[in-house]
This record gives structure tokens, sequence and C-alpha cells, in this order.
């Protein structure tokens, strides 16, 4: 069975600008290794030709096909980081190519908020696949998807892998730069520096839960907060109700709190912070806290999936929240041998070299194929 992975190469394009790229990258290297699964390409649905200049190699090894030149080059295309030309899908599915549909972003916000904002888009026919995959996290939106596409929907396993993370930090290196959490002086006991990463574009995932929580601490005890780095914050600072809820928190009035841009998640915390705090809102699975949990650092979190890693306080309990992240800053270094532990094993659960998670996609791919 030959497979396309769909992307979509631009002018400009990072691949740390959102997780699609590393989900493509993951799944790619799960497929390399499946069983009845013969090559793996990626389809090029964009107009640059080449991955992103940060990839890694393992990304760069991939062969990368103009879609036009693929119609008889695989067997099933999974339209994942770049939409599917409709009239190639056609001729695809007419000479008897299959078509998944794999939704790795929150499909009620990607359906309603492009409309609600009148933010630009990617729509196309709902019934061109025949099938949709998507992840445990958006496992409540399955009905929905199914109404939407009148084709089966199956949940599919997460995946995730250090070797993009490895990437950033072999890059931060050659700066200078040290990634890993480092108990003792540099560590969370001695001050927190707290970095808040939401990427901000969305209502399901942004800076403010956190915040509120850093300030709620800081209010109770101001000798625990040393500092919060508000990343991907940069263009909201003109903005009059951001500048209401700023002014509004003790940290802004202590001088602890700082706005950036957009940064690479190593190089912002082997600069400067030592402790991570994230909340979401029907986003349960994401690769920041991976990413964080691989370093070692303290990762104060709101996501049930991930409950039994990190510090994890329920939905938008900011108490509790106050309450996971004093824990973490009081006992994260005693306890991290057995921080890393957990951590460790869940990565191995989620690894595309897991055969649990080969096993499941492999089963997808058969009954796919036997569809008729």
């Amino acid at each position: 069975m030959r497979i396309g992975l769909s992307v979509l190469t631009r002018a400009g394009q990072s691949l740390w600008e959102n997780g699609i790229g590393q989900n493509v990258l993951f799944l790619a290297n799960l497929l390399k290794n499946a069983p009845l699964v013969e090559d793996v390409y990626l389809l090029d649905c964009g107009d640059q030709g080449a991955l992103p200049g940060d990839a890694p190699k393992e990304f760069h090894a991939l062969p990368l096909v103009p879609l036009r030149s693929a119609v008889d080059l695989v067997d099933v295309a999974i339209e994942i980081a770049g939409g599917l030309d409709m009239e190639w899908v056609r001729r695809f599915r007419a000479r008897g190519g299959k078509i998944v549909s794999y939704i790795c972003g929150q499909p009620y916000v990607a359906l309603i908020e492009y409309t609600v904002f009148n933010r630009p888009g990617y729509w196309s026919d709902p019934t061109r696949a025949d099938e949709i995959w998507t992840l445990p996290m958006y496992s409540a939106f399955a009905p929905m998807l199914r109404s939407l596409h009148r084709c089966p929907v199956e949940i599919v396993p997460y995946l995730w892998a250090p070797s993009v993370l490895e990437h950033s930090i072999a890059a931060a290196r050659l700066e200078g730069l040290e990634f890993g959490y480092r108990p003792g002086s540099r560590g969370v006991r001695s001050g927190a520096r707290i970095g808040i990463f939401e990427p901000n574009l969305s209502p399901s995932k942004t800076f403010v839960f956190s915040a509120l929580i850093c300030d709620a601490l800081n209010r109770e005890d101001g000798r625990i907060v040393d500092s919060v780095s508000l990343y991907n914050g940069a263009h909201m600072q003109d903005h009059t109700t951001f500048e209401f809820f700023h002014k509004s928190l003790s940290l802004q009035a202590e001088n602890k709190i700082a706005v950036y841009r957009r940064e690479y998640f190593v190089r912002a915390m082997s600069n400067s912070c030592n402790v991570v705090v994230s909340h979401q809102l029907e986003n349960k699975q994401n690769y920041l806290y991976l990413d964080a949990l691989y370093g070692d650092y303290p990762l104060v979190h709101n996501s049930p999936l991930f409950a039994h890693v990190g510090y994890y306080f329920e939905n938008c309990d900011i108490a509790e929240g106050v309450d996971q992240l004093r824990r973490a800053c009081l006992t994260h270094d005693e306890g991290l041998e057995r921080y890393r532990a957990r951590a460790r094993a869940e990565m191995d659960r989620l690894s595309p070299n897991n055969p649990i998670n080969i096993t499941a996609y492999v089963r997808r791919l058969i009954a796919l194929k036997n569809r008729a």
C-alpha cells in the first residue's frame, strides 16, 4: 500500500508556526515502519516545492511530490496539512484511490471561528473523504463530523516523538543555550520564572486562565513568582481589552510580567523560564506538554488526557491551578525522578514506534482498503 500525506508548502514557512507539520512527520514515521505500507510520500498542495528550512533532516528525507503528479503514485491519500484539489480528488477516487481526511485541529473551532470572525480559511466538499480520522481529544465532536462528512469517523492515536524538539535543541546549543530543567539554584524553588505559550489565535487556547493562576499565586505569596513571560501576545498589546486585563494584574503592578511575540520554545525555556503554565478548552493534547515534559520542566495544565503527568488542575479551576503551581514550585526538585519516570512512560505510549500505535493505524488502513 502506498500512502500520500498532504502538505502545504509556502514562502516563509516554519515548522513551529503550528503543530500540523509535526503531525505529518510523526504519522509518516509510523507508516514507514508499518506492515503493508510500501512507500510514504508527501503530496505538495502548495507552491514552493520545498519543506520549511527549520524542519529536521528526517522530514526532508521524505519524497515531496507535486499533487498533480500523484494520481497514480499512491493508493491512499491522507489530507492532513494541505487541502486536496477537488478535481484531483475526483480523478483519484475514480481510479479506486481512497481519501482520508485527518482532522488534527479542533473541528468546531475550524468550522465556526472563520465565519464568525471573518478569517480566511479552507473549506471543500464535505463528502470528499471515504473516512475521517481524528484524535482522542476531539472524540466529543465525532457525531458532528459524522453528520457533516457523511462517512465513518474513527479515533486514531495521538503521536509524539522528540525528534523535532531535539532538532531545535541542537540549534539552540550552537547559540550557547542549554535546554532542560536544572534543579537547585536555577530551579523553581529558587524562584518561578513562568512561561505561558498559548498561541492566542482562538478562544480555545489563550493566556487568560494561565495568567490569572500566576497572578493569584503572586497575590498570595509574591516570594514564589519571579517573573511571567507571556509569549505569542505582542499582537494583542494595543487592544483596549488586553490593556485593561494586563493592568489589572498584580504582576504588572510589580513589573513581573512581560509580553513577547512568538519564540521558539527551546530558546524561551533556555533563556528565561523554568516552569510552564498552560490552559485549553477542548484541545486536550498539545505538543507543548510533551516538549516541557521531555525537558523535565514542571508543567501545570488542565488536560484530563494528561492528568497522570505534570501538575494537573480541572477545567477552569483557578484556585486548584494555584495549588498545583505552588506545589510544583515547592516540591518539583525533590520529586524530579518520579516526575521524569511518569513523563517517559507517557512519551513511550505516544511514540510512532510503539507497536500498539502502529497496529491501530494498520487496522484502519486495512478497513479502508476493504470498504467498497
